[in-house]
């Protein structure tokens, strides 16, 4: 898969993707993720991307000519499957969502800033608007790190055991059963003896019955 970026502050996004899993992917070859300096395709001497909003108000709006002329650019070079803008006023993003992505092969972000982009670039060339919560951060790299973290984690092959990720929260619209580890007893609080019985048909059962409780009491919303 390779994912491009289209981004105001690139800087930040650099240490996401050179670390644990998504390094992982990228070492392996089965990620490539390039980011691109939309101060490159800005207009005039001083590289402008922003300008005030037509009818007045506070707060600026990035403009349409140096994102399509970026878009456009990366389009000739290679067909996406997804476009994707990322706004706090998008449907959020889910596991269904990230499982879809993960088998893409070329996906293409653009990351807002300020006030957002002119509308127009979202009716001419976005496919996908996506949010990571009903909350505004300064600008789309973080969001876009969200996605990318929980779509590259994904493809074949990046974790070791697939099977990690197959029973993560979301996956079957319950949240994860609790997990526990050595010590089997740590001051008096133990682990639950159905996980040290071996017995694994009631592990199972265990477990489902966990996350299904979980479920109920921190999201009962994802039961409907």
């Amino acid at each position: 898969m390779r994912i491009d970026i289209i981004s105001v502050a690139p800087d930040l996004l650099e240490s996401p993707f050179n670390h644990s899993i998504v390094k992982r992917a990228k070492k392996k070859g089965l990620a490539e993720i390039v980011i691109h300096d939309l101060r490159t395709y800005g207009l005039g001497n001083y590289k402008q991307i922003d300008d005030t909003q037509f009818g007045g108000g506070a707060g600026m709006v990035m403009m349409i000519e140096p994102i399509a002329n970026c878009i456009r650019k990366l389009q000739a070079e290679r067909d996406y499957d997804e476009i994707i803008y990322m706004t706090p006023d998008a449907p959020t993003l889910n596991q269904s969502t990230a499982n879809t992505l993960s088998l893409k092969e070329n996906i293409l972000i653009l990351t807002g800033h300020y006030k957002g982009v002119d509308h127009r670039i979202r009716a001419l060339f976005i496919t996908k608007e996506i949010s990571i919560g009903d909350y505004v951060l300064t600008g789309g790299e973080l969001a876009a790190a969200v996605l990318v973290d929980a779509v590259v984690r994904l493809i074949p092959g990046v974790i070791g055991d697939e099977q990690s990720a197959l029973t993560d929260s979301f996956q079957d619209n319950l949240l994860s059963p609790p997990v526990y580890t050595r010590p089997s007893d740590y001051e008096g609080s133990k682990v639950p003896e159905v996980l040290l019985s071996g017995n694994f048909p009631k592990i199972e059962d265990w477990r489902s019955e966990q996350a299904y409780e979980r479920t109920q009491q921190i999201r009962p919303d994802l039961l409907k």
